[in-house]
């Protein structure tokens, strides 16, 4: 009898330890339950600070190079402008050479005019020609360079200095050789003598 009581206090005793142990293995998976999903959370935070930090990175990246592109942009822009004014103003003056190389053509009519004062037939035919070659330069934007008036140092050249007493001083008293623009640019300057009374 006292062997089955000692024997029923040893299973009892048993039970409890196991059942202490249980509770122990039960609290012991209850904190490391915790600890991993702390873990996890803490896991879960460092993943997100560094998406709002690579996200930030990327967008940086992405304003930076937007401000780059329009940079570009923009002198892409320039140049094709200043190209495509480059190319008018080329187009527009391409025939200013020719123009120029004419000029002595004129010049020689306008001599062989003043030869033939006497010859009524031949100066009526070089006054003719002169005429006509002048119409088809002014077609192409070639003006004489009016002298009729005050010196321009932008159109006119001075050759000499005159004394005219009935003229004011910078007026052109004489014109040595005429002068012709081309759209608006001065070809040849008008070679003039200026008046100039002391």
């Amino acid at each position: 009898m006292a062997h089955q009581k000692t024997k029923h206090f040893q299973e009892s005793h048993t039970n409890k330890q196991e059942t202490n142990e249980d509770s122990t293995e039960s609290s012991l998976d209850s904190t490391s339950s915790e600890e991993v999903i702390q873990e996890q959370d803490v896991s879960n935070e460092a993943e997100l600070t560094a998406d709002t930090e690579s996200i930030d990175t990327l967008k940086n990246a992405y304003k930076d190079l937007e401000e780059r592109y329009m940079r570009v942009y923009a002198d892409f822009e320039n140049v094709k402008k200043r190209l495509e004014r480059d190319k008018n103003q080329a187009l527009e003056y391409a025939y200013e050479r020719i123009a120029k190389d004419l000029l002595p053509i004129l010049d020689a009519l306008e001599s062989a005019k003043e030869a033939a004062k006497e010859h009524n037939a031949i100066l009526e035919g070089i006054t003719h020609t002169k005429d006509n070659f002048l119409k088809v330069l002014q077609r192409h934007g070639v003006e004489e360079i009016a002298t009729n008036g005050e010196f321009d140092p932008n159109l006119h050249e001075c050759i000499m200095q005159v004394s005219k007493p009935e003229a004011e001083n910078g007026q052109i008293a004489q014109v040595l050789q005429k002068g012709y623009t081309y759209k608006e640019r001065t070809l040849r300057p008008a070679m003039v003598a200026v008046v100039k009374n002391d």
